[in-house]
């Protein structure tokens, strides 16, 4: 029987997780399995991984067979390193002191390249949000300019048919005011 250390999946579609485990190679994906070793979260940024770094190895220990994702996932957690290191201890090429002081350093710097991300995406997600208020700002600038602008033009044409109103009711007048004797006079000399 070979064991394959693989994922299985589960969360909804379109937002996977997945469950690292060791299993029968024969087994279905998301079928039965031997061991959970932790978990695998793609949907962050960056992607969250939960692993049982001493299950994993000793499964490697034993001959288990990662699949290419497993094995990358593996990688970025430490797990080949460990099992690498321990086949020199094995051997008797260091001591498990040295071996562990490796490890422990080579996790420092992995984990201090993952906070650096995280801090440069933070930075610039703050800095989109920034860029982002400063446009809505411009925008709200703008808009209440020209409603300023709309508003005065309002006014002047008020203004303007304001002033036309009252030179049309004074033309209106003097028509009136010139018609009405006219039709006197013709009233006038109709009786005459």
């Amino acid at each position: 029987m070979s064991v394959k250390i693989r994922l299985q999946r589960h969360g909804k579609k379109g937002k996977p997780f997945f469950w690292i485990v060791a299993a029968d190679a024969r087994s279905k994906r998301d079928g039965k399995f031997l061991e959970k070793l932790g978990t695998y979260n793609p949907n962050t940024n960056p992607a969250t991984i939960d692993l049982n770094l001493d299950g994993a190895v000793q499964w490697l220990h034993n001959g288990a067979q990662p699949t290419d994702t497993a094995r990358a996932i593996l990688s970025y957690k430490g797990a080949l390193l460990k099992h690498h290191l321990d086949g020199g201890v094995r051997k008797g090429a260091l001591t498990q002191e040295q071996a562990d002081a490796k490890l422990a350093v080579w996790i420092e710097e992995k984990a201090n390249k993952v906070t650096s991300k995280k801090e440069g995406l933070s930075k610039a997600q703050e800095k989109a949000k920034a860029e982002a208020l400063k446009a809505e700002k411009a925008a709200n600038d703008k808009r209440a300019n020209a409603a300023a602008e709309a508003l005065k033009a309002e006014e002047v044409t008020e203004e303007v048919a304001e002033e036309v109103t009252e030179e049309v009711s004074e033309v209106a007048a003097e028509v009136v005011a010139e018609e009405t004797p006219a039709v006197e006079e013709s009233n006038e000399e109709k009786e005459a």
